[in-house]
């Protein structure tokens, strides 16, 4: 029994809807039943609509006594008999390999099937390019709000540590450590907390480029802003979840004052964060799309990741390798004129001074908000398609999605589908 909740509601399989249930039952037969012949191709149907008119291989038979055989199809459109392969251009040449089903559904930028690693790639980035001015828009504001919160954090606890050359005192040392932790931990959970929003931000934009359909920034804005509260303690539960996953295995060392104790409990600390991160990473959508509360869209995520939490894992890692390198050749050129328009130059940056340079610090700053602005979108897109992939895995949802953009005589082709 399907309990999905919310947006697009699909049929189970389990309830007989989107698998071989809805069929005729075959009937029995005298004669061996035959290989089923495809539809002319001339004839006007479509590839995805000729295999679910055709009748059960059971009632395939030969003519009786007496009976008019049907006509002969001319050679140059018979199907291949077993054991042949058809010739380059024909109707039952299909992609994937001969003999495979008709190519699924695409009414957007992802087929209606279960979607590759490529596939969800090529949607994250077709998106983008499709929809720039809606995506752009919500991550230009997302990034800068993210870097003004690390501009601030660098000045604040990096501005009045001493210089490299200076001679420290074991305290100073603890202390730059300190900061320079701290520096870091606020730009990791800001990276998260821009990401858990504008996933949830852009969940509908993904959704309409799905379906073929356009979308606008004031379309957008009126889809997210009633469920703006429930986006917001979604963000919040998630941040809280991310932090205590680092903390808590720390936190024995921490009142024992003990340093090893405390070194020992960081590696499981960032295992933690790492199982919480890929376990509700599809809450944002789901929250957007379904419109539950931030609990339910918490639990949706860890329904669907359950089973599929390394394949999860290994894309989402695989996606934030590319957003950083792609990030880190734009954000180049704005690093390079920092250092140079910085007081102090190359010196300033070996021995730390530079991070007490407004002009260092903004030029940077403006480099990385063009490098989130063009790169976070396409992780946010990835997101929301694994979500879209998982539900179709299991739903069936690519009937729900055909009959939304549409294709009322759509009818899927797979009867088993993969498990997550």
């Amino acid at each position: 029994m399907n309990d999905s909740p919310g947006w697009a509601t699909p049929g189970s399989p389990s309830d007989g809807r989107g698998s071989d249930a809805d069929r005729p039952a075959a009937q029995p037969s005298a004669q061996p039943a035959q290989p089923a012949q495809p539809s002319d191709p001339g004839s006007g149907s479509g590839d995805s609509k000729w295999s679910a008119a055709q009748p059960p291989a059971g009632q395939w038979s030969s003519p009786a006594a007496g009976q008019t055989p049907p006509p002969a199809v001319p050679p140059q459109q018979q199907a291949p008999g077993w054991g042949t392969q058809p010739a380059p251009g024909s109707p039952y040449q299909y992609p994937g390999g001969w003999g495979g089903p008709p190519p699924a559904a695409k009414p957007g930028v992802i087929p209606l099937r279960p979607l590759g690693l490529g596939e969800i790639l090529d949607g994250a980035v077709g998106t983008l390019r499709g929809h720039w001015r809606s995506v752009l828009s919500v991550s230009l504001v997302v990034a800068a709000l993210s870097q003004l919160g690390l501009l601030l954090a660098q000045r604040a606890w990096l501005a009045e540590l001493p210089v490299a050359d200076e001679d420290l005192t074991p305290s100073q040392a603890v202390e730059v450590m300190g900061n320079t932790a701290l520096v870091y931990a606020v730009q990791y959970y800001l990276e998260i907390l821009g990401l858990v929003l504008v996933t949830a931000l852009l969940a509908p934009v993904v959704s309409r480029a799905v379906l073929g359909q356009a979308s606008t920034v004031s379309g957008t804005l009126k889809a997210v802003r009633p469920l703006a509260p429930r986006m917001l303690a979604l963000t919040a539960l998630m941040l809280l979840g991310a932090i205590a996953a680092v903390l808590l295995p720390t936190l024995p060392g921490i009142l024992a004052g003990s340093a090893v104790l405390t070194a020992l409990g960081i590696p499981v600390g960032f295992v933690l964060l790492a199982w919480f991160y890929v376990t509700f990473v599809l809450a944002p959508p789901a929250l957007m799309l379904e419109r539950g509360s931030a609990v339910a869209a918490l639990k949706r995520s860890a329904k669907l990741v359950k089973g599929s939490w390394w394949r999860i894992c290994g894309i989402s890692l695989l996606t934030w390798l590319i957003r950083t390198i792609t990030a880190m050749v734009i954000v180049m050129p704005f690093a390079g004129l920092a250092l140079f328009a910085a007081p102090e130059g190359l010196s300033g940056l070996l021995d730390g001074s530079a991070t007490r340079s407004w002009t260092f610090l903004i030029i940077s700053a403006i480099g990385g908000v063009i490098g989130a602005t063009v790169t976070v979108p396409m992780q946010t897109g990835v997101t929301t398609l694994l979500y879209i992939d998982q539900r179709i895995r299991r739903e069936a949802l690519d009937l729900e999605l055909a009959r939304a953009a549409g294709m009322d005589g759509y009818a899927t082709t797979a009867t088993e589908r993969p498990g997550g």
